[in-house]
């Protein structure tokens, strides 16, 4: 395998059109996922159709988007086996999404620690717009599911799905993109979140899974 190391090496232009080669994309996320997560990292064959679809997704591919039934104006719900690389391929394909679909990307964990914390008011960079946005600011949530409902001075939240329910109502009224990675099934996120939330989640994104027998990256 030659070393692609450069975004810029995955892509010729034509006719002032980026014109991506799926093997050399590949190349650089495998390269790339060597350097931040070890030499054993490594992308199976089994798991090529799953990262075709999220780059296609990041590049913004009407024609191939629209073979394999993705569509380009919700987000992505990557979900998979513990171990799959969920995480790791979130953060590897963000190099190709294009500016306006760039995210940043926080495990639910996290926020649900620095709710438990400071309380409502760390909701506010997820659910809420700067004077200068014109929508929220682009998250993937990692790992839905491992959070759980903390308690702030005995104030019960389920602090996800308050934040995907307000990111719901920006999606339909300015298209905010909003991305997860999880291990639950539809029937757990029903479970977890409602079956409010649930009926939301399949107006807002797009399931994307990685095989069952799909094996760690590293």
């Amino acid at each position: 395998m030659s070393h692609s190391k450069l975004i810029t090496d995955t892509f010729t232009i034509e006719k002032g059109f980026k014109i991506y080669d799926f093997n050399k994309c590949l190349e650089f996320i495998e390269t790339h996922g060597k350097i931040l997560y070890g030499h054993s990292f490594k992308i199976s064959d089994i798991d090529t159709p799953t990262i075709y679809k999220l780059l296609i997704y990041m590049i913004k591919d009407q024609h191939a988007a629209n073979s394999e039934q993705i569509n380009l104006s919700k987000g992505i719900l990557l979900s998979g086996p513990i171990g799959c690389g969920k995480t790791s391929i979130m953060h590897l394909i963000r190099p190709f999404a294009v500016q306006v679909s760039d995210y940043k990307i926080k495990t639910c964990r996290e926020i649900a620690f620095e709710f438990a914390k400071h309380g409502y008011e760390v909701l506010e960079p997820y659910t809420k717009r700067n004077n200068n946005q014109s929508r929220l600011s682009g998250y993937c949530f990692d790992d839905l599911g491992a959070e759980q409902q903390i308690k702030h001075f005995g104030n019960e939240c389920n602090v996800m799905a308050e934040i995907l329910i307000s990111r719901y109502e920006e999606f339909i009224y300015n298209k905010s993109i909003t991305h997860l990675t999880t291990n639950l099934s539809a029937s757990e996120i029903e479970k977890h979140y409602g079956n409010r939330l649930r009926s939301r989640m399949r107006n807002m994104f797009n399931l994307i899974s990685f095989p069952t027998t799909s094996k760690d990256k590293r």
